[in-house]
């Protein structure tokens, strides 16, 4: 954990410059707060970060060491769990990053339940959290796909992805931002504020040279990702949605570096375990000192790598129980189709079945029934149309290992 103690990392620190503000006079803040909001502030200046070369003390390079191969270990530990040719592989990682957006978006406090994400992901969830966090969803699918050329459109890409499911942040989606935001005190203006990103006209040349030292391959990769990751954060290059496509970035350099190629790594889940040491190390960052996100990155890694084994590995389980229930059906029946998709989505109804499967009507019928039969599914909603099957022991899983994050126990 980051604590008092940590080793300093030395890396260029921000500056900052004076701005002038001029609240809006359109009647949403009072006269006092608009009062208060007129005058000078400073917004931060992004330090190049391009060209840094990281001195790291014996003890910071074997912390850096360790938390990378704990996920090198993750990685092969879920291809070996279901084996290379087994079509649940596909599907575990998409639970994965699901998983991963999940947590993501809960550091933002944006939080929905498995079952609540499996039914937005079908269209069957009325809940703003659910289509919200769909989006990092989104955002994490476009951040892998983009993974051998993270650059300028690709964060754009990421961001478009992430916020055209907010309502209300249509016309920012996948755009930089072209106005001041800050974070803390008054809505009316920054002065006095806890943190306020940089001038809008620095942001494109910090995205750029925040691309460039990503792309460098001298650099040991946790290092790499959370510098990148801290500096974007910094730069804060868009009106919200900052921290989630920040994270979605990270997961793009580990997969893009080879850290990782399988699965995707709960490495949020790890910094959702102590959201306060989290920020503390952005803070210090900006102060110039690497060293806390550093750290705090290690710890992500291994927490992702250990609690990641034991959600794969869960899932595993509830797979291998489902395929026992379906001892006997023939092999090449529908049924074990859904199956291994059962695993990247425990929610299903006919539309999914015959859009995504290729099943017609009849077969999908046919096969829930099945489902059904064999209690791999069941049917929660009573009704005669708009019927929704869930596998409740894959959703028990999940729901297991979100609150095992909020505890913060691997």
């Amino acid at each position: 954990m980051v604590t008092e103690d940590t080793v300093a990392v030395p890396v260029p620190a921000a500056t900052y410059e004076d701005q002038v503000w001029t609240p809006s006079e359109n009647g949403h803040f009072s006269r006092a707060e608009t009062r208060r909001q007129r005058g000078t502030y400073q917004s931060i200046v992004t330090a190049s970060l391009a060209d840094w070369q990281p001195r790291l003390p014996t003890s910071v390079a074997a912390d850096v060491e360790d938390g990378a191969r704990a996920l090198v270990d993750f990685d092969s530990h879920a291809l070996r769990t279901l084996g290379a040719g087994s079509p649940a592989l596909g599907p575990m990682s998409a639970i994965l990053l699901r998983t991963e957006s999940a947590s993501s978006s809960q550091i933002e406090n944006l939080t929905t339940s498995a079952r609540q994400l499996a039914l937005a992901e079908i269209g069957q969830s009325d809940k703003p959290n659910a289509q919200v966090v769909v989006g990092n969803v989104r955002a994490m699918e476009a951040a892998l796909a983009l993974a051998d050329n993270v650059d300028e459109t690709a964060i754009l890409t990421m961001h478009r992805e992430l916020m055209r499911h907010q309502p209300g942040f249509e016309h920012h989606a996948g755009r930089f931002r072209s106005e001041a935001v800050w974070i803390g005190r008054d809505n009316a203006g920054p002065i006095g504020a806890d943190f306020v990103a940089p001038d809008h006209g620095r942001i494109l040349a910090a995205v750029r040279d925040t691309v460039a030292f990503a792309e460098r391959d001298d650099i040991p990769v946790l290092v790499q990702v959370a510098a990148a990751h801290a500096q974007f954060e910094t730069i804060h290059p868009f009106v919200d949605g900052n921290g989630r496509t920040g994270r979605a970035l990270a997961q793009s350099m580990l997969r893009g570096k080879g850290l990782v190629r399988h699965v995707t790594v709960p490495i949020s889940a790890g910094l959702l375990t102590d959201v306060g040491t989290y920020f503390a190390a952005l803070t210090a960052f900006r102060a110039g000192d690497a060293g806390p996100v550093v750290h705090r990155f290690s710890d992500a890694a291994r927490f992702a790598a250990a609690s990641g084994r034991i959600l794969v590995d869960a899932l595993a389980n509830q797979l291998a129980e489902a395929r026992e229930k379906l001892a006997g059906v023939r092999p090449h029946a529908a049924a074990w189709g859904v199956l291994s998709k059962l695993v990247g989505q425990p929610v299903v109804n006919t539309r999914y079945l015959t859009s995504e499967l290729g099943m017609n009507d009849v077969t999908a019928k046919r096969t829930l029934d099945l489902l059904v039969d064999r209690e791999v599914l069941v049917e929660r909603t009573g009704l005669r149309r708009n019927r929704i099957w869930q596998h409740s022991g894959i959703l028990g899983v999940l729901d297991d290992y979100a609150a095992m994050i909020r505890r913060g126990l691997p």
